[in-house]
């Protein structure tokens, strides 16, 4: 449908899971397609699958001074932002909350919340002084209705909602527009991380939280970030929509 020519999105974890599925969307939608991933090898994979209109760019979203380097690269290539989808994020097995690893703790803030931070920090004035501009935050539906031994997982999604929120009042006078997306878990390489063990059993058990009967997939994550990145949504801002198949009903 090109619902997305001329614009250019960034896709932070955009070499695997979520974030491939939603660039591939938005390539068949008529973007061009940066994959900011810390798995240099995965977003090439990923790029030469979608062709020239994909760009692959190594960067740490927890680094400043890295992912500064990154968005210059960014900009010497496509010249704009219109797109940033925050989508990189780490998990923990399950773990009760008082034997979490401070190790752990740290990393899931480094990525989780200091990455959005970032990556707002200097994507936002690149936004602002064209005056437009579309951020997609991916949180969880952990953040909305949480489980055991996964606290502080579900603590930084929570806090990806909030600011998903705040960051959407904050940038609607400068045309930006900010939505977040709560996939319940994936077929992606962080469901073994968060079942503790992928087996049929344990696959068993998790599926039947969700009412429809089924992960969700890159595909239903990629639909819907189209959606809320293009101007189908234009009247759109600080949602957190969630795709569960009914988990948090």
């Amino acid at each position: 449908m090109n619902r997305m020519t001329d614009k250019v999105a960034v896709v932070t974890g955009g070499g695997s899971g979520f974030g491939a599925g939603i660039a591939r969307q938005f390539c068949d939608e008529g973007a061009r397609v940066v994959l900011l991933d810390l798995n240099q090898e995965a977003a090439e994979s990923i790029a030469k699958e979608l062709g020239e209109t994909c760009l692959p760019v190594y960067a740490d979203i927890s680094d400043k001074s890295n992912l500064s380097s990154a968005i210059d690269q960014i900009i010497n290539w496509s010249g704009k932002i219109d797109i940033l989808v925050n989508n990189a994020g780490v998990g923990h097995e399950p773990t009760p909350l008082d034997e979490l690893s401070e190790k752990q703790f740290d990393r899931i803030f480094q990525v989780n919340m200091r990455g959005i931070y970032l990556t707002s920090n200097l994507v936002v004035p690149i936004m602002k002084a064209k005056g437009q501009g579309c951020i997609l935050n991916i949180a969880s539906t952990a953040g909305v209705s949480p489980r055991p031994n996964l606290t502080w997982y579900n603590a930084s999604k929570g806090w990806v909602i909030t600011a998903t929120k705040s960051m959407a009042i904050e940038l609607a006078p400068f045309n930006i527009r900010v939505n977040a997306i709560n996939p319940v878990a994936g077929e992606t390489p962080l469901l073994s991380t968060f079942m503790g063990e992928d087996t049929p059993e344990m696959r068993e058990k998790f599926l039947s939280t969700i009412p429809l009967g089924r992960f969700s997939t890159p595909e239903d994550i990629g639909r819907a970030a189209v959606y809320l990145c293009s101007n189908e949504s234009s009247l759109v801002t600080g949602t957190a929509l969630e795709i569960d198949g009914g988990r948090t009903i």
